[in-house]
């Protein structure tokens, strides 16, 4: 039997992971789960797989938590430091998908451990990559890339020498809007951008999709998981969502990873890894499928991947500062606040009059980031009359 910890349970990766674990229990025990601000969920939930203890971020509702397990013999917390505390109990494999830079300080508690850890939080690696990896060489532990793109490279590429790689290539849905002239897309409306066409995801993710953020977020990831450079590494659209990524060697081979729209997939081949496991997922019927298209990303509709691949290589605190931007543009957006194409706007702004120090400790990041939201804020409140036009 091997122990777990889920860092954000109540979240879509959570979910999609205790559905794995829930299909095997008898392979699994559960250490922790820890969630934002849902007590009665995440109660539910450490009640269901016998969790050692179960932890919010949310200290005001620890009270309730406590109430839900009472009697039960679980233990529960709240708070940063607590899911920190959370983070750093021994378990064989820690899947860290608490959404945001709030999942980097444990998602870094789990990583000095030394043992596995399925990193489903694209942010902390964008904002802390270089401290990061450094932590993972440090501490020894493997880092499994649970996004469906980089477990399809991390397949893809199944050991091989990265000397023999010619290209890395990243696929994007291209978002609700893909096909959306930019004109129209100055008017278009929070409910329209979380409506992604192919995957069930959280709201921020969805307007990041919807912007293609998300695809230069995990460019940034890719550029740190992946060392090839930038030169080697690249995007491209495939609205069908059935190939998530490939890998193109020297001798004009491309291997390419399918599979269906269902984060089950990923996650199993981390869950199991480097063995493979059952997923209640319906296998791939190409035949009804019919066809798999590609197109160039436009950056002109979509300006956030550019900003995203000068990001990587300008490297130190850069990523971080476009990451934070990023979050409070989107929390913006999704309060009415800001126009859907002032979102990259937005984050190019703070990113041209930020230049941070490069950071070298987590703390440093956290500083980075913080002032990086800091200055994107007060940017939003001057210029309060022009956000939305």
């Amino acid at each position: 039997m091997r122990t777990i910890t889920v860092l954000g349970a109540t979240g879509s990766i959570g979910g999609s992971t205790l559905d794995l674990v829930r299909r095997e229990k008898g392979r699994w025990r559960v250490v922790a789960l820890t969630a934002g601000c849902n007590a009665l969920e995440l109660a539910r939930l450490a009640l269901e797989f016998s969790a050692e203890i179960a932890v919010l971020a949310d200290e005001g509702q620890l009270p309730a938590l406590r109430e839900a397990l009472a009697g039960s013999g679980i233990a529960a917390a709240a708070g940063p430091q607590a899911l920190v505390d959370a983070a750093s109990r021994p378990a064989d494999m820690t899947v860290a998908a608490i959404v945001g830079c709030a999942g980097l300080a444990p998602t870094m508690a789990a990583i000095a451990q030394g043992r596995t850890v399925a990193l489903a939080n694209k942010e902390a690696l964008v904002s802390a990559g270089e401290v990061m990896m450094a932590a993972v060489r440090a501490s020894g532990a493997t880092l499994l890339p649970v996004d469906s793109e980089h477990n399809a490279i991390f397949q893809c590429l199944a050991g091989n020498d990265l000397d023999h790689v010619r290209w890395i290539t990243l696929t994007a849905s291209g978002g609700p809007f893909r096909d959306w002239p930019l004109e129209r897309l100055h008017g278009a409306t929070p409910a329209e951008a979380v409506r992604h066409p192919n995957w069930s995801m959280g709201a921020k993710i969805s307007v990041d999709s919807a912007t293609m953020m998300n695809k230069g977020l995990e460019f940034i990831e890719a550029y740190h998981l992946f060392p090839v450079g930038t030169g080697r590494l690249r995007i491209i659209v495939h609205p069908q969502s059935i190939i998530h990524s490939m890998v193109e060697y020297r001798d004009g081979s491309t291997l390419a990873q399918l599979g269906p729209s269902d984060m089950r997939v990923p996650i199993a081949s981390a869950l199991a890894w480097p063995q493979r496991m059952d997923t209640p997922c319906a296998p791939l019927d190409l035949a009804a499928i019919g066809e798999l298209t590609f197109r160039a990303p436009d950056e002109d509709r979509f300006p956030a991947t550019r900003l995203a691949r000068a990001a990587a290589e300008a490297g130190g605190g850069v990523p971080a500062v476009l990451n934070a931007a990023n979050e409070v543009a989107v929390a913006a957006f999704l309060d009415g606040k800001l126009s859907f194409t002032k979102i990259a706007a937005q984050v190019a702004e703070t990113l041209g009059r930020f230049a941070p120090p490069v950071p070298t400790t987590l703390a440093e990041v956290i500083a980075v980031d913080a002032e990086a939201r800091e200055r994107t804020r007060e940017t939003l409140a001057r210029n309060a009359g022009a956000c939305l036009t």
